[in-house]
């Protein structure tokens, strides 16, 4: 295991900013768009979230690696951050549960990373400035030319990446004999997810992010559902046409984050790149049909624009977020078909909004 502590590291933005700190992980260099996540636990579960694909991880929570890392916590088969920023990185840990280090986690999955960094500095520039993307490194500390590898990454704003991330084949989630079927659009899913769907008597079949709704209805599901995951949504054509095909049908359908996204695009949403995005466990949001509010999980950079459904005639608004007003949920006019930005399955998070799965179910069953 790497002594880390007397190695030096360096974050470098893309506006210039520098912050220098200690190595944690891998040493070497690595690039994305740097994010934070406020949630004060369930670090190993954002770590292994799809969509997060391609981004730098700033934790405001001031101690990452305590619990340590449990293989139960997956979300994914493996990492799926560029990089991690956070303030105290903690090596040794202190749960039964645990199997390692994070260390030890992270040298095995070639994670780079960088503590002893002011987080809350560094959130405060990022929340003014924007998105934008950054470097880290333990193995160059040339501050002129981590700028020059820096201005070769490409913006998230056009970026497909959901066909990266995602199966490659399909396969089954939950109990054959169960007396629900339902198709799952794989953009980059959580575990969780299908987790939620077994638990609800659900027999799952994940498919490919490029799979038709041809290929899909061969399998003759009962609904269909779209899932999370990292990039631009407009870069998606063959979900967004999926989906239409979906909807033609009149099959039911549920969509999550991406998901969201994506069936607003079908039904002549716009979708935009945000500020900063959401990603925290701690939002809320207001389900403006029940006249209730929830306390949500969420982890997006990219929103539908409210104006487009504001003035559209296929889709209506359900959820809204009471902190800045997005929109957190969309339903289908005249179609059984509806979508929410946040995480119901919320892994971490409260579990104030796993009702909408049984809302799902109760529709497919109709």
């Amino acid at each position: 295991m790497t002594n880390y502590s007397k190695l030096p590291a360096i974050l470098v933005l893309e506006d210039g900013t520098v912050f220098h700190g200690k190595a944690a992980g891998k040493i070497g260099t690595t690039t994305g768009e740097i994010c934070f996540n406020t949630g004060t636990t369930g670090y190993q579960e954002i770590f292994t979230d799809p969509s997060y694909y391609a981004q730098i991880m700033v934790t405001t929570n001031a101690h990452i690696g305590n619990y340590g890392i449990d293989d139960e916590d997956e979300e994914s088969k493996e990492i799926q951050i560029a990089g991690l920023v956070c303030k105290n990185y903690n090596i040794n840990y202190s749960r039964k549960m645990a199997d390692q280090s994070i260390q030890n986690y992270f040298e095995e999955e070639n994670l780079v990373g960088i503590s002893d960094i002011d987080t809350r500095s560094l959130v405060r520039h990022i929340r003014s400035k924007g998105a934008m993307n950054a470097i880290i490194s333990s193995e160059n500390l040339d501050v002129d030319s981590l700028k020059a590898e820096l201005a070769k990454v490409p913006s998230m704003d056009g970026l497909e990446l959901s066909s990266r991330v995602s199966t490659k084949e399909p396969y089954y989630y939950g109990e054959e004999g169960a007396p629900t079927r339902i198709a799952v659009l794989d953009l980059g899913i959580k575990k969780n997810i299908l987790r939620n769907f077994d638990s609800r008597q659900v027999y799952a079949k994940v498919f490919p992010a490029k799979t038709t709704f041809a290929e899909m209805q061969e399998w003759n599901p009962d609904g269909y559902f779209i899932s999370n995951g990292p990039g631009d949504p407009a870069a998606m054509d063959y979900a967004i046409q999926t989906v239409k095909d979906i909807l033609a049908a009149d099959k039911p359908m549920f969509g999550i984050c991406l998901g969201h996204q994506i069936l607003a695009l079908a039904n002549d949403i716009r979708t935009q790149k945000m500020h900063n995005g959401h990603r925290g466990i701690n939002h809320p949001v207001k389900n403006i049909i029940a006249n209730k509010c929830e306390i949500t999980s969420q982890n997006h950079g990219f929103g539908v624009v409210a104006e487009d459904i504001e003035s559209s005639d296929k889709v209506e608004i359900t959820h809204v977020n009471l902190n800045d007003n997005s929109i957190e949920g969309i339903r289908v006019k005249g179609k059984n078909a509806f979508s929410v930005q946040y995480h119901p399955e919320s892994s971490p998070g409260p579990h104030d909004s796993r009702y909408l799965f049984d809302d799902f179910i109760a529709m497919v069953k109709g």
